[in-house]
């Protein structure tokens, strides 16, 4: 039997699971979160952000999920999500989060950040002498277009991934590659809202080193290592920081996701703050997808 906080306001209520073409039953990650929204009497359906049949006034509440195939479009992406009444996360989040030079605005906030150059249209790019960079477009979905050069080798390949990007009106972004990532992964930390306010630690996962060479243009979210992790206190403790750096109202966020590297001293470094469409990893934990749910029967509780 559900508790009260699991009950919705009928049996009626409708939740949209924004998805795109690539995945219009919804990826399988999310399959979960359907079931339990199902199992609190919820209608969720997957529905394409750029349906043009869709009445998003007929949805009590709709949820980015996986509309994986807005980045060429983003413009009309986030026009959408302004024409949606009830969205999550917001709009407003959504046109800030789908550019990462956001990381520019948490660094500047105090957040460990991984060093981040951007290159825009208009500017000139001199690349490093020497060790590894990933250079990607600060508008992107998984790893699209994303690729990892070892300089000086890969020089002449990494000023092209650069000039490509930038030719296309796109802004390019350059890190430095952390080799810790080859033995300790990625740390994902996710967090929900939960029926007692903002955001809470729900749990984390390891994510394999994918980058291996310059980019192939491809999204493959199915060739990820995933695995169940506990963070260390460090994890946790810049998890917090990121939180505290984001300029916005956590209370008004369904989700977030944070992704963590060691840096060459072995401390976590930001590598993205997703508030839009991230992969929450549902299957990785028990009662995620139960937590996720309940947060959005909080959601469509509050008129």
């Amino acid at each position: 039997m559900h508790s009260p906080a699991r009950a919705t306001r009928d049996r009626s209520s409708r939740v949209a699971l924004i998805t795109c073409d690539l995945f219009p039953q919804l990826w399988d990650d999310d399959f979960p979160l359907r079931d339990a929204l199902i199992d609190r009497g919820v209608a969720a359906e997957a529905v394409r952000w750029d349906d043009p049949a869709a009445d998003w006034s007929a949805y009590d509440l709709a949820v980015l999920r996986s509309p994986w195939d807005y980045v060429p479009r983003r413009d009309a992406f986030v026009a959408w999500a302004h024409s949606v009444p009830r969205l999550f996360n917001p709009a407003d989040v959504v046109a800030w989060n789908t550019d990462k030079r956001y990381l520019g605005e948490l660094a500047a906030a105090g957040a460990p950040v991984i060093p981040t150059a951007f290159v825009g249209p208009t500017d000139t790019w001199t690349p490093p002498t020497s060790g590894e960079w990933v250079v990607k477009p600060t508008v992107s979905a998984g790893s699209q277009d994303t690729g990892r050069y070892h300089l000086p080798d890969q020089q002449s390949l990494a000023v092209a991934h650069v000039a490509r990007l930038t030719a296309a009106g796109r802004t390019a972004m350059i890190q430095p590659y952390l080799t810790a990532v080859d033995e300790a992964g990625e740390t994902a930390l996710l967090y929900f809202a939960t029926p007692r306010g903002p955001l809470e630690f729900s749990h984390a996962i390891r994510k394999g080193p994918m980058l291996t060479g310059p980019d192939e243009g491809t999204i493959d979210p199915g060739s990820e290592d995933i695995s169940p992790r506990v963070p260390s206190p460090a994890e946790q403790a810049v998890g917090d920081r990121v939180l505290r750096a984001y300029a916005g109202d956590l209370s008004r966020l369904l989700y977030a996701r944070i992704d963590l590297i060691p840096g060459p001293d072995g401390e976590p470094l930001l590598i993205e703050f997703e508030l839009t469409e991230p992969t929450l990893f549902l299957r990785q934990s028990e009662g995620a997808a139960a937590r996720l749910a309940d947060a959005i029967i909080t959601r469509l509780q509050i008129p």
